[in-house]
């Protein structure tokens, strides 16, 4: 896997402390599963009485990890849980022997700590295609859960990592009617990143009591306002992941009316899906891209992915060169319902083009200033409705070529 020398110029000044969530345990370590005395493997458990609830790739090659969650996912239970991660080596196209191991490894979590094992859930994330070498993880089993700490959450974000030059975390704290209740978690993501449905590997928890089915209607509806509109590269991982524990150790109750609630989870995933986008392997420029006046929101989202997918965009982005022939150009391609002479497009604060053709009032140099800004905006109306979305994305640089041309070695 290609060597990372240097930090994203967009990444956070430093992790964040995240807080301790009460019922929720920590642990990391070195295993082995590609590179000798690297963290590469990390436990969460969660105390009984704890909900979980998941988002996963659609990817129709999904991995052997990502296919026992799902089967798992909607079960309840109150004997608490077991998350246990390992980065390097994805366990996706492994045929049968993949399944194997996740049970192998799912058998060991739950003698180690006496859960049953329809409640050890298992992510894999790194190369695919290689035999996942889950005996290692196997004989680290006992040391993890030995090690378990409700502070180590930031070793627990590290020892996921792959390609990312950064570890992602995000907490707040939000006061209820009930009480006061935390939120905190982690993610890796850097590159194959273009989410149908979570992102990456993530892992969030609360100390609030939420059902299990009122926490995954929360989580898929905030994920898909949240992860699902991030894009890198456009490629969809085989081992998307998203899982979030509530402990209910506060003893505060959060139902689907609980706004306040909501809007704090979806501020933690937002914070989190920003991060992975201003790691996107290679990336100087963060961009969000807002589209509105579509016929609908799906034709808005349609859009706005094919600006922040688009190889030409992005370049133009990497270069500073405020082209927006490249956003006409997106637009045009995407399948969605479109206009030339009712298109409307901005950077920033400057408008660019407008009734089918470049603005009376535009300056290439006012273009070209905005455009060497490390966070970008593009702004398109489509003239046609009141449809509307925002995706995030990064540039395309030579860094994206290198780290993914060196990705195995």
């Amino acid at each position: 896997m290609a060597k990372i020398t240097s930090v994203s110029p967009l990444a956070p000044a430093a992790f964040p402390e995240l807080p301790v969530i009460d019922g929720v345990r920590f642990a990391s370590v070195a295993a082995g599963v590609r590179y000798a005395g690297r963290t590469d493997v990390m436990l969460t458990l969660l105390d009984p009485g704890s909900t979980v609830a998941g988002v996963f790739t659609r990817s129709a090659t999904r991995s052997a990890n990502v296919l026992d969650c799902q089967s798992k996912i909607g079960g309840d239970g109150d004997a608490g849980a077991a998350i246990i991660v390992n980065s390097g080596n994805s366990n996706a196209f492994t045929g049968k022997a993949g399944d194997g191991s996740v049970a192998a490894i799912c058998a060991a979590v739950a003698k180690a700590t006496g859960l049953p094992e329809a409640r050890v859930f298992t992510s894999s994330t790194g190369v695919i295609g290689e035999r996942l070498p889950h005996d290692r993880i196997i004989a680290k089993v006992d040391d993890l859960v030995a090690s378990l700490d409700p502070g180590k959450g930031d070793e627990a974000a590290r020892a996921i990592m792959t390609t990312d030059t950064f570890p992602k975390g995000a907490c707040t704290t939000v006061a209820l009617p009930g009480g006061e209740v935390k939120i905190a978690g982690f993610a890796k993501g850097s590159g194959m990143i273009a989410p149908d449905m979570a992102t990456m590997l993530v892992y969030i928890f609360t100390d609030a009591k939420v059902s299990r089915a009122d926490l995954q209607t929360m989580v898929s509806e905030i994920n898909d306002r949240s992860f699902n509109c991030i894009t890198v590269d456009s490629d969809t991982s085989t081992s998307d992941t998203l899982l979030m524990g509530a402990t209910g150790a506060s003893g505060v109750d959060v139902s689907l009316a609980d706004s306040d609630f909501a809007q704090a989870l979806e501020g933690v995933f937002l914070d989190l899906a920003h991060q992975v986008v201003k790691d996107g392997e290679g990336a100087t420029k963060f961009v969000t891209v807002n589209v509105t006046g579509a016929k609908t929101d799906a034709d808005a989202r349609t859009h706005a992915l094919a600006i922040a997918n688009s190889p030409l965009v992005k370049t133009a982005v990497a270069g500073e060169d405020p082209n927006w022939g490249r956003i006409v150009m997106a637009v045009g391609k995407s399948g969605a319902a479109a206009d030339r002479d009712r298109l409307t497009i901005r950077f920033g604060d400057v408008l660019v083009a407008e009734n089918g053709w470049v603005a009376p009032s535009y300056k290439e140099e006012d273009g070209a200033a905005l455009m060497k800004q490390p966070e970008i905006t593009i702004s398109v109306d489509i003239g046609l409705g009141a449809g509307k979305a925002t995706v995030w994305t990064c540039d395309l640089t030579h860094g994206y070529i290198s780290i993914n041309a060196d990705y195995r070695s």
